[in-house]
């Protein structure tokens, strides 16, 4: 299908984004965190808001709307029947429901439908160190629908033991959970931190075809004694907005986006090649 006019006019090394993560009137998550950084990267973002709630959830209360499966396919139908579904990006973030989860995975069929090279980039919010903040019951969903289809996946170190039923408590841990989630489908994996010794431990992988040795890289980072909000929001956004540029590599994307806290930030990347994993061990 011949992509509208409003897609052939922008720059050719961005493209149009759909976001679908939380909005808050207060605070920068969710969309908040993501849609204004990829604007000024150049892309044409289009975000729906999952929730909208005053505040994020963190503070003793909070209020709002949350749409539902079938609202969020109205929305699609609407895009649809306007011409408007001609995505180069699917970006997924907070979702609080199985059904709502389960429209998005259609999201995904219909807008590979209209352009088979859509890539789609998924944070699969559940929890962070070791409690749940969605139903249980959504863990399966992004386990065994979400993940085989998504382009680029950046769980965190609880989300990455969830999806992948290993234990992570080192470098060589996470290491083999990016494997098993390449085997399951993305070849672009990153894990956003890693708790170890006093530091956050990012870790990237890339496996460019199939069956071939991924690229591994690890950067240290000096956790900041400190609470932050919508941080992997933004970090998930940023690696999005750097794939067009670097597409075959991640270390470069990642490196850039670390490069604006600079002098402030003092990580170490290293880059190295493990064995593939074989798709007969994942779990």
């Amino acid at each position: 299908m011949v992509p509208p006019i409003l897609s052939l006019v922008l720059p050719s090394e961005t493209g149009r984004v759909l976001s679908i993560q939380s909005h808050t009137v207060q605070g920068y998550v969710g969309n908040k965190s993501a849609v204004f950084p990829l604007q000024l990267l150049g892309y044409d973002v289009d975000p729906i808001n999952s929730v909208q709630f005053s505040n994020h959830t963190g503070y003793p209360t909070f209020k709002g709307q949350v749409l539902n499966g079938q609202q969020l396919w109205e929305l699609m139908e609407g895009l649809e029947e306007n011409d408007l579904l001609y995505y180069t990006h699917l970006l997924t973030g907070y979702i609080g429901s199985v059904s709502f989860l389960s429209t998005v995975l259609e999201v995904v069929n219909k807008l590979r439908s209209v352009n088979p090279k859509l890539k789609y980039v998924c944070d699969p919010v559940m929890g962070d160190e070791g409690k749940l903040y969605v139903p249980s019951e959504l863990v399966s969903v992004y386990r065994e629908k979400v993940v085989p289809v998504a382009s680029m996946l950046t769980p965190n170190q609880f989300e990455a033991e969830l999806l992948t039923n290993l234990r992570i408590e080192s470098e060589n841990d996470g290491r083999e959970a990016c494997n098993i989630l390449h085997a399951a489908g993305p070849p672009m994996v990153v894990l956003t931190s890693i708790n170890i010794n006093g530091n956050l431990l990012l870790i990237g992988s890339h496996q460019k075809e199939k069956g071939l040795s991924p690229e591994q890289f690890k950067i240290v980072i000096p956790k900041i004694p400190a609470y932050f909000t919508g941080t992997g929001d933004l970090t998930t956004a940023l690696l999005l907005g750097w794939s067009n540029k670097y597409p075959d590599n991640l270390a470069r994307q990642l490196s850039l986006l670390y490069h604006p806290c600079r002098p402030f930030y003092r990580g170490q990347l290293t880059t190295t090649k493990v064995p593939a994993i074989i798709p007969s061990q994942a779990v």
